[in-house]
């Protein structure tokens, strides 16, 4: 079990900063590809091949695809073991819709 202290340790210290500059946004998808391209807190663009092991993660399911996944979406990835997670934080129906624009 970990302490205290070692969960504030590994906490990082500015955790909004951190949250912004690893979120991304979708800016296309290509399912039958396995084809992403993402934009960062700086506005470059990304491409990423997906494996047959990346999954993407959402509120709604777990699926093997890329089908899930939209242009807009703010997503994290996660790797583990040379495997990807998607993880979808946010849908672009949802940032659209928020009082916070």
């Amino acid at each position: 079990m970990l302490s205290l202290m070692e969960v504030q340790m590994s906490l990082p210290s500015r955790p909004t900063v951190w949250l912004q500059d690893n979120r991304l946004v979708v800016v296309s998808v290509d399912p039958d590809r396995r084809h992403l391209r993402l934009r960062g807190a700086q506005d470059a663009c990304s491409d990423l091949q997906c494996g047959q092991d990346t999954v993407v993660v959402a509120d709604e399911d777990t699926t093997p695809g890329l089908d899930a996944l939209g242009p807009g979406d703010i997503v994290k990835l996660e790797s583990s073991g040379g495997s990807t997670r998607i993880v979808v934080l946010r849908r672009a129906w949802e940032e659209y819709a928020s009082p916070e624009l």
